[in-house]
């Protein structure tokens, strides 16, 4: 009894962990929580952290899984699926939260690099990144009245330039 990684068709993933399970397989398919906005919405979306492969146990035959609709192969190692140790399984399900995985935000920018602020009274200024804050804010160093400012905005306020 082990885990394999399957190759599951694009767009089709529901699909093939659907008839997986049918077929008796127990599946795991790590998703991400990505926030984004569009159209000036927040909108959660929730990809799979692998794009297009899940996880599947084999405990005895793999050729049912092999042949399921949606799944493309099983990722071989010579005739047997390659086995997934558990420990990976195991470090990837303790990152979940609510099911889900959310990953680290990138930083805005490193220091001394060029931020255009977006929003709030000072929007369309371009300034120079100084640090990170609490509680998602960053210092920017904006030119006003003749001499550098230090600013601390909000960390979406911001944006590379």
């Amino acid at each position: 009894m082990y885990w394999a990684a399957a190759q599951l068709q694009p767009q089709r993933d529901t699909l093939a962990l659907h008839f997986l399970r049918q077929a008796g397989f127990e599946t795991y398919a790590p998703r991400l929580r990505e926030r984004r906005i569009v159209q000036g919405r927040k909108v959660v979306r929730t990809p799979l952290l692998f794009p297009a492969y899940a996880f599947v146990f084999i405990q005895m035959q793999w050729h049912a899984a092999r042949w399921a609709p949606g799944v493309i192969r099983l990722v071989m190692d010579g005739t047997q699926p390659a086995r997934v140790p558990d420990a990976v399984i195991d470090e990837i399900r303790s990152r979940e939260h609510g099911g889900l995985i959310e990953l680290p935000k990138p930083p805005v920018a490193r220091l001394g690099d060029r931020v255009r602020v977006m929003q709030g009274p000072f929007a369309g200024h371009i300034g120079l990144f100084a640090g990170m804050k609490p509680r998602a804010r960053v210092e920017v160093l904006l030119s006003l009245l003749g001499s550098k400012q230090r600013m601390t905005l909000a960390a979406d306020a911001v944006e590379a330039v």
